[in-house]
This record gives structure tokens, C-alpha cells and sequence, in this order.
């Protein structure tokens, strides 16, 4: 692309590709699937068609090579229709970019154009029963024995971990390394022997999208899958990954707040009480225009961390500002929806309960919001020195 008006209208094909896949594919069929917890088949033979497996890889190993200003874009109108489809393509590209970042070229080579294209589908394994947030803390033990490594232990709540073939999956190479960090290591790990999926997990909502917990149980793996080939960086491989995931959960958060948005809005308007569409009564008007502003406010600090992003340096801070904010709004909104819409809005017949079910995983997935305000914190106080 030469230009900047080569490159919006480049944007604006993908885009406009993307929201007609979403209007004949998707929205017709995601009340039914979510509500049978039903994993979208068709769907997603339809998003390798359209090389959302790729978005993000470089156009040299068969991918898109989209920036992440412009993939935050394409996971916003996902969410905004059904949220679950665009954690089939995340988790992939959190793999995906780690390969790509931190890979040997040999891994780079026999990975990222399968990846591309979708025929090998994955994700990344880090949660463990015991360990969520504080990751230093995984018990997954990762052996050499020779040229391979062998792995033991659990993780859990595993996103693409059922349908998925492939997984990053954080180990310990060295159980006694100080600081923690040093002795954790990157796997690629493919199905196979040694690593089975314990159970199916049920949840309140983010239905539709196999989520699970893996036992690993002397599972061999090729030392040649060692991410980068050189133990004690995994930490820091992943941390790189999560920035891009924490800009997805953000468009996410912006796609449902803009979605509980735009329904309360014709909402208000067709629904009367007092003889006047309700939309007319000033205590609706308030509520709008918040829902409103939360979505615009998210919407720029998502673009502001994904063109952060783009530029290749470290961009925690401005990945944890979007996620904590476009998710807080999407908590936010989907409540003022279901209260816009009364009743109704607590009934499955409307998209509304779904979005008040699908938002709070958003605070809690990729690092706590809790967590956020505390990166926010230490970055800003390391960014600006006394």
C-alpha cells in the first residue's frame, strides 16, 4: 500500500467483506448455536475462506498482514454480532504472533502458512486450576529427555482447546529458576499422544466456542517446538502476545457496547408509555447519551493502543487502558440495554440477556480488570520518572 487513501480503502474492502459474511452467515444462525452452546462448523469454514486465520500474519507466510488498527475493527463488528465467533480466530493469532515475533525462521516456515490458512486451528495454553492471573505460578512441567520434552500437568479454561489442533501452551523448563520467570518456557504443542481434554467447561455465556480443560500426561513433544529454541523466555513471549489479545478483548467490548447501543436506541423509539415513544422521556435520553459516549470513549482508546501496537514497541499500558475501559463499557451498557428494554430485555427471544451474559467474561479474560489498573499503574509511573 502506497498511500493512505490505498490503504482506507484497502481497510474498506476487507471490511465491507467482513460485514456481509457476518449478515448472511452469522446473524442468522447465532441465536440458535449460542443458545444450544453449539460450535459454529460452517462458520468456521467460512472465516478460512475469508483468511480471518491470517489477519494478522505476514503476507509472506501466506497470511493478511493486517495492522491492528485494522483488525480491532473486523473483531468489533464480529462482537457486535456474536462475540464467541471472534475468540475462534483471537486465541489462533495470539499463537500465531508469538511464532511470528519469536519463532526460528524454521518454525516460522512450517507453521504460520498452516496457520494462514486455518488448517491448523489452536491456541494458547496458560490458565492452570490453581494459577490465573499470576502465571509465574504454573505447575506444567516441560522434561528434556534427548530431542524431545515431556509434559505433565493441567490447564484449564482452554479456548479452541477441543477443536483446535495446536496448542502454545506455557510450561516450566526449570521448576528452581530466580526469578520465577527464567524457567518458564513456550511449547508448541500438536494433538496427539499424551495429551488429552479432560471435560468440556459450561458457561454462563461466550457459548458456541469450546472452551476446556487439557491433562497433560507424559506428553512428547520435539525439542525443534520449543518456541525461539532457547528456554526461560516463554514469559515474555507470551506477555507479547497477550498485548494484541487485550486489543481484541477491547474491540470486543466496544463491539458489544455499540451493539446494546444501536437496539436500545430502536428500542426507545417503537416502545411508548405515557403516550410517547419512550425515547422522549428525559431519564432514556440520560441513560443513551452515556452508552453513547462510553462507545466513542472506547472505540479511540482501542485505536490508540492498536496503532501502538502497529509501531512494534511495548504497548501494555495503552493495551490495558482499552481493555479496562471498552470492557467496563460493555458491562455498562449491556446493563442500561436490558433496563431500556425492561422485560423484554431479560427474555432469550432478544440478543440483550446475551450481551449482559457475554460481557462479564470480558473484565475478567486476558488479565483481570483489576490487574490492568495495576499495569496501567507501574507503566506509568516507569514511563515518567522523578
Amino acid at each position: 500500500m502506497d498511500t493512505i487513501e490505498d490503504r482506507d480503502a484497502h481497510e474498506a474492502l476487507i471490511l465491507d467483506s467482513v460485514d456481509r459474511f457476518l449478515e448472511r452467515d452469522v446473524k442468522p444462525f447465532a441465536h440458535e448455536l449460542e443458545a444450544n452452546d453449539t460450535y459454529p462448523d460452517e462458520i468456521v469454514d467460512k472465516m478460512k475462506e475469508l483468511g480471518l486465520f491470517g489477519a494478522t500474519i505476514a503476507p509472506e507466510y501466506g497470511g493478511l498482514g493486517l495492522p491492528a488498527t485494522t483488525y480491532s475493527k473486523i473483531v468489533e463488528r464480529v462482537s457486535a454480532v456474536w462475540m464467541s465467533v471472534s475468540g475462534i480466530f483471537n486465541s489462533h493469532l495470539i499463537m500465531a504472533a508469538a511464532v511470528e515475533r519469536f519463532g526460528t525462521e524454521a518454525q516460522k516456515q512450517r507453521y504460520l502458512p498452516r496457520f494462514a490458512t486455518g488448517e491448523l486451528r489452536g491456541a494458547i495454553a496458560l490458565t492452570e486450576p490453581d494459577c490465573g492471573t499470576d502465571l509465574q505460578a504454573i505447575r506444567t512441567q516441560a522434561r528434556r529427555d534427548g530431542d524431545v520434552y515431556v509434559v505433565n500437568g493441567t490447564k484449564t479454561w482452554i479456548t479452541n482447546s477441543i477443536h483446535g489442533h495446536i496448542l502454545a501452551v506455557l510450561v516450566k523448563t526449570d521448576a528452581n529458576a530466580e526469578p520465577r520467570h527464567k524457567g518458564m518456557s513456550l511449547l508448541l504443542v500438536e494433538k496427539g499422544a499424551g495429551l488429552r481434554v479432560g471435560r468440556k467447561l459450561e458457561k454462563l455465556g461466550y457459548r458456541g466456542i469450546d472452551t476446556a480443560e487439557l491433562l497433560f500426561e507424559d506428553c512428547r513433544v520435539p525439542a525443534e517446538n520449543l518456541i525461539g529454541g532457547e528456554e526461560g523466555k516463554g514469559l515474555r513471549q507470551i506477555m507479547s502476545g497477550l498485548e494484541l489479545g487485550r486489543i481484541n478483548v477491547a474491540a470486543r467490548g466496544v463491539g458489544i457496547a455499540r451493539a446494546c447501543l444501536d437496539e436500545a436506541v430502536a428500542y426507545s423509539q417503537t416502545r411508548k408509555t405515557f403516550g410517547k415513544p419512550i425515547c422522549e422521556h428525559q431519564s432514556i435520553q440520560i441513560k443513551l447519551a452515556d452508552m453513547a459516549t462510553q462507545v466513542e470513549a472506547a472505540r479511540l482508546l482501542t485505536e490508540f493502543a492498536a496503532k501502538a501496537y502497529d509501531t512494534g514497541r511495548r504497548c501494555d499500558m495503552e493495551a490495558g487502558m482499552a481493555k479496562l475501559f471498552a470492557t467496563e463499557a460493555a458491562l455498562f451498557n449491556s446493563l442500561e440495554a436490558m433496563r431500556i428494554h425492561g422485560a423484554y430485555g431479560y427474555s432469550k427471544e432478544f440478543n440483550i440477556e446475551r450481551y449482559y451474559r457475554d460481557a462479564p467474561l470480558l473484565a475478567i479474560g486476558e488479565g483481570t480488570n483489576e490487574l490492568q489498573r495495576i499495569v496501567i499503574a507501574r507503566q506509568l509511573i516507569k514511563r515518567n520518572p522523578v
